[in-house]
């Protein structure tokens, strides 16, 4: 009987859509009808509650100190993984001689919050390793140093996993290692690059190749790491990885959305790019570029595979929301009903389109790159409210867009109303804004603003690089236990809460997160000034400061949370829906 309900509801759905979507051809209706007849299994599968690597997932923006509102050098990061506590490691010495294990399982929620996982080798200690943030991919440290991470696609010669050879250096744990020894961006590129040429980039997730924006308060690298594939040893005389890096000018802008950028490499420019010594004749070596040919070395459509929706959309976004009247973009803007299922007549431009990087129209603020962040691609042909199954009839003869409308549909609600799945900015996980300044000490100039779960639901809380620790609230996540001292469950309670209503559901929303959200920047110049006071007369004083700020804007952002929480219980309970 359940199974015949699903399939009058289809036809009936189909019907409906027969208006916009053509004639449903009676003969399906009947092969449909004889399926279920015959035994055929509608049954959906049991839900999957395991947390999944999600490659595609990760925006990362870079801006240029000249390209900023005020004077600061931003990078940023989205759609992290699940291990999403973050904690502070302090700064440590370390005697002569010493080893630092490479692990394997940074991103594992489900280990305790010391537990960095597997150890597959060691390297050489640091004299001293800086205090940093530590989180699954670990992001900013004490000194304004601060790194982003975006996983990339790369061609299927060069994939590997755990065992398929010697390497054994992950992205994660090259950044937290940038993030112990470095205090300046191109430090970090030539660290990271030696730790990749030496022992190996090992894929932690996909198994893709991986690019990092780096930047401290002068200057922001991207740096791109692709693996040499299956095979490879440490004693094999080869580098490890075949990676590059190039500069972003401080009057511009950047976006790695997925998908490498880099394009035309000039190896003498030592200003601008820093290379492995293989950038180029690996892919000689393998016959993907002849040097006589004639033909400039393009490293973004040598080494990366043909661009994926997901990623081009978002360079789209990117350059048309910034740059709008620097470049013949795109239009896909939603101008009518139906143009987001006209996929035939969608333009798929080459990414020679897009520039590695560009100088936007108007300086760009942290507050800019949140409200990028939090994007849904709203009124373009990526926008899921938009599909036309949201409308519903609006009492007077005509149609509405139904109160249950969300941009972030779930799959069983995809899968019942029939909805392409489009790839949002906004993504689940953690992730960042890092606002690096040199007009003030690294303790208070770099300002790491965090958010738990989906940034489109989720509030930047402010920590400063100075804090020495964290809110215990941020410290807990357990995906299989729900708990009321965790931060991360408060913001999913109300993420979950939102889709009893969400056209109404998410004005509530706004109205007690913007507020709070919007005070976190406005009270900054003021915090920013008691701490420097303080600063210049005892440095410890200062710290403790930001601590208790930095924590105390973290437990106020989770009590909001929780009152919301029991606004949107008792506002869209089941018992005032009505029949």
């Amino acid at each position: 009987m359940n199974a015949l309900h699903i399939l009058a509801t289809k036809v009936m759905r189909m019907k409906r859509a027969r208006s916009f979507r053509g004639s449903f051809p009676i003969p399906v209706v009947l092969l449909l009808a004889l399926m279920l007849l015959a035994g055929f299994s509608m049954e959906c599968p049991a839900p999957q509650l395991e947390i999944q690597p999600d490659f595609d997932s990760c925006t990362d923006i870079v801006v240029g100190k000249l390209a900023s509102v005020d004077g600061s050098v931003i990078t940023s990061h989205t759609g992290c993984c699940a291990e999403c506590r973050v904690h502070v490691v302090p700064a440590m010495d370390w005697p002569a001689g010493s080893m630092a294990p490479v692990h394997y399982g940074l991103q594992n929620v489900r280990t305790p919050l010391d537990d960095h996982g597997e150890v597959l080798g060691y390297i050489p200690q640091a004299e001293h390793t800086h205090a940093y943030f530590h989180t699954g991919y670990p992001q900013m440290n004490e000194h304004q140093l601060a790194i982003g991470e975006s996983t990339m696609s790369q061609r299927d010669e060069l994939k590997l996993d755990l065992g398929e050879g010697g390497q054994i250096m992950t992205i994660e744990q090259a950044q937290l290692f940038a993030l112990q020894r470095c205090t300046r961006a191109r430090d970090s590129v030539e660290l990271i690059g030696s730790l990749m040429d030496e022992y190996g980039f090992l894929p932690s997730c996909g198994p893709e190749s991986e690019a990092l924006c780096i930047a401290d308060p002068e200057e922001a690298w991207i740096f791109e790491v692709f693996s040499v594939g299956p095979g490879w040893e440490r004693d094999s005389g080869r580098p490890g990885a075949i990676w590059a890096a190039q500069r972003v000018p401080d009057d511009h802008i950047a976006i790695v959305p997925n998908w490498s950028v880099i394009k035309r490499i000039d190896p003498d420019d030592h200003d601008n790019f820093i290379v492995s010594a293989n950038y180029m004749q690996d892919a000689i070596d393998r016959g993907w570029y002849d040097p006589d040919s004639g033909e400039p070395f393009i490293w973004q459509e040598i080494y990366a595979p043909l661009p994926r929706e997901w990623a081009v959309s978002r360079f789209w976004l990117f350059f048309s929301t910034f740059a709008p009247d620097s470049g013949d973009w795109p239009d896909r803007g939603l101008h009518n009903p139906h143009s987001g299922y006209d996929a035939y007549h969608q333009y798929v431009e080459p990414l020679s389109l897009y520039p590695f990087s560009i100088k936007p129209d108007e300086p760009v603020s942290v507050q800019d790159v949140i409200a990028f962040q939090r994007s849904v691609f709203p009124g373009t042909i990526y926008d899921m409210t938009a599909d036309l199954d949201w409308q519903v009839p609006d009492g007077q003869g005509g149609l509405k867009l139904s109160p249950l409308a969300t941009p972030f549909p779930t799959r069983p609600m995809r899968e019942l109303l029939d909805i392409t799945w489009r790839r949002m900015v906004s993504r689940g996980g953690y992730g960042m804004v890092a606002q690096l300044r040199d007009w003030l000490p690294d303790p208070i100039g770099g300002v790491y603003w965090f958010y738990l779960d989906n940034q489109h639901v989720s509030t930047y809380v402010p920590i400063y690089a100075g804090a020495t620790d964290t809110s215990p609230l941020y410290q807990v996540w357990d995906p299989d236990e729900f708990s009321e001292d965790s931060a991360r469950w408060a913001i999913d309670f109300v993420d979950n809460l939102l889709h009893l209503r969400w056209q109404d559901a998410i004005r509530d929303l706004h109205g007690m997160r913007d507020p709070l959200e919007a005070r976190f920047f406005e009270e900054q110049s003021r915090i920013d000034e008691e701490a420097l006071e303080l600063y210049l007369s005892d440095p410890e004083r200062a710290r403790e400061f930001m601590t208790r700020y930095s924590i105390g804007t973290m437990e106020e952002t989770v009590e909001m949370y929780r009152t919301l929480r029991n606004l949107l219980i008792t506002k869209y309970t089941n018992n005032r829906q009505g029949g």
